[in-house]
């Protein structure tokens, strides 16, 4: 299955085959770092808004496709709160991956990340960065990166099938 996180209101991008698409929005209520998606309520956010989910939901998804604004090489502030608040995806414990520590895997699935982003003029030092901080989101899953594409406007995206 394909979960796609966007901050497109009336989403109308193609997607192929199964998918679940989160619509991020402007009034999501930031992760708080309580750890309580940890420890309390493992693998769902302790904060009851209907994004409270969404780390489960990365647990069936083979897929992960971020749709969103690019804000100085990154993606919007609202998709970014859907991702924090998904933390519980991943385990509280650590491993070493690629010589560094990370957290370890809480499920089983692995994630092929990718994103389309959208906006004016995105610089090509914003491109760069958006690939790097998916790279980074990647390997925080355990997962791998998908496809990186960048289009001037919203238009131009719906263009694509996903």
């Amino acid at each position: 299955m394909k979960l796609i996180i966007t901050d497109i209101k009336d989403f109308s991008v193609p997607v192929q085959g199964p998918h679940q698409v989160i619509r991020a929005n402007e009034s999501i209520p930031r992760c708080t770092g309580c750890f309580g998606c940890w420890v309390k309520t493992p693998g769902q956010c302790v904060i009851q808004d209907g994004y409270h989910l969404t780390g489960r939901d990365l647990s069936k998804c083979a897929q992960l496709i971020l749709v969103s604004r690019c804000v100085y090489g990154s993606p919007s502030p609202p998709v970014k709160a859907v991702l924090d608040r998904a933390i519980s995806y991943i385990h509280p414990d650590f491993a070493i991956r690629q010589g560094k520590m990370h957290h370890k895997r809480r499920y089983s699935n692995q994630i092929t990340l990718s994103a389309y982003f959208y906006g004016e003029h995105i610089t090509p030092q914003e491109q760069a960065t958006a690939r790097k901080i998916l790279l980074a989101n990647a390997v925080n899953y355990d997962g791998a990166v998908g496809s990186v594409s960048f289009y001037s406007s919203i238009e131009k995206l719906e263009e694509v099938t996903l």
